[in-house]
């Protein structure tokens, strides 16, 4: 593999991911060849250890380039891959038992996971619950954002115990009578093949246990880990400033990327969402100079226009959208 592996991802995202875009915008699942393409390149392991076939890559700056690089190509591609590194980043601190069996897998791509936590966000009452089933689990509910349904083995799930604590578990991606994913459509990435899993009296086996986390602790974690989905913004925002050969554009790009990797867990939400107005304001600028092409449904930019008003709300927490909506408003009052 190429040393530098932003230089690798630039190779797949021009050459391979790019010119099939539009292909996969219409089609009703992601190719599987774009996600085996990734494996082949050793990106599963984007976020595992050496030893245990993933990259080894200790500078984080350089793996949210590649993050980056992967969605200026083509988001659905990097959308589903993307969800697939939390299970990586998970297991290294696993039980040893989970770690020896799934993480080599896991980090060659022979094995590819989806996550289902997004409730946790949510506020109110849990939406996904853990109850004690002999020594394993019994989940109920549902998880409302599930990607890949049909291209991931397992999901890396998160319920909620009576007295608060999330129990992460590896659970199989596979319906049946207590597990079943429900399709969503989507205005963009549709070809993510993203559902709602509803959990019905699901049993989770306690070698499947992951960890069990107090809910404060993984809230200040979350407040932390938000700058990686930052990177989806900067793709398309790439993308477009490439498309329209556009130097203050790509100025932008390195100053909203510049901001991101120095923002504190409390300036990020307001950089979140600078760098989710400033791809869709390159897709806006792609459709205006495009014209009346733009809109057709072979132009990249009626797609990048799409994927932008996408990533408004992709991995939104409140603090988010309150930023979101004061820069909106403040901008259409300025």
């Amino acid at each position: 593999m190429t040393p530098d592996p932003r230089a690798r991802a630039v190779e797949i995202s021009d050459s391979v991911l790019f010119p099939g875009a539009l292909q996969v915008d219409e089609s009703a699942v992601l190719p599987v060849d774009r996600l085996d393409r990734l494996a082949s390149a050793g990106f599963y392991g984007l976020a595992g250890p050496r030893e245990c076939g993933g990259m080894g890559l200790d500078d984080m700056a350089t793996a949210l380039e590649v993050i980056e690089i992967i969605a200026s190509g083509c988001l659905t591609s990097a959308f589903v891959w993307i969800q697939h590194h939390g299970a990586v980043r998970a297991l290294v601190d696993a039980p040893r038992v989970l770690r020896d069996a799934w993480i080599e897998p896991l980090c060659t791509g022979a094995v590819r996971a989806g996550v289902a936590f997004s409730g946790l966000r949510r506020p109110g009452a849990p939406i996904l619950t853990a109850s004690p089933a002999g020594e394993g689990w019994r989940f109920d509910g549902f998880a409302p954002w599930v990607t890949g349904w049909g291209r991931i083995d397992v999901v890396r799930a998160a319920a909620r115990r009576e007295n608060g604590d999330i129990v992460w578990a590896l659970v199989d991606a596979v319906g049946g009578p207590t597990l079943r994913p429900e399709p969503l459509r989507l205005a963009a990435v549709n070809a993510s093949a993203t559902v709602t899993l509803h959990f019905d009296r699901h049993l989770v086996a306690p070698e499947r246990v992951i960890s069990i986390q107090p809910f404060d602790e993984w809230q200040a974690r979350d407040r932390g880990s938000l700058r990686v989905n930052a990177s989806l913004a900067l793709g398309v925002a790439r993308r477009c400033a490439a498309l329209l050969e556009s130097d203050a554009l790509a100025a932008q790009l390195r100053e909203c990327r510049r901001a991101l990797d120095q923002a504190s867990a409390e300036t990020m939400p307001e950089e979140r969402a600078r760098a989710s107005e400033l791809a869709l304001q390159a897709a806006t600028i792609l459709v205006v100079s495009g014209g009346g092409r733009s809109i057709t449904l072979d132009h990249h930019a009626q797609r990048l226009a799409r994927e932008a008003l996408f990533l408004l709300v992709f991995g939104q927490t409140g603090a988010i959208k309150a930023a979101q909506l004061r820069r909106l408003y403040d901008g259409s009052h300025g």
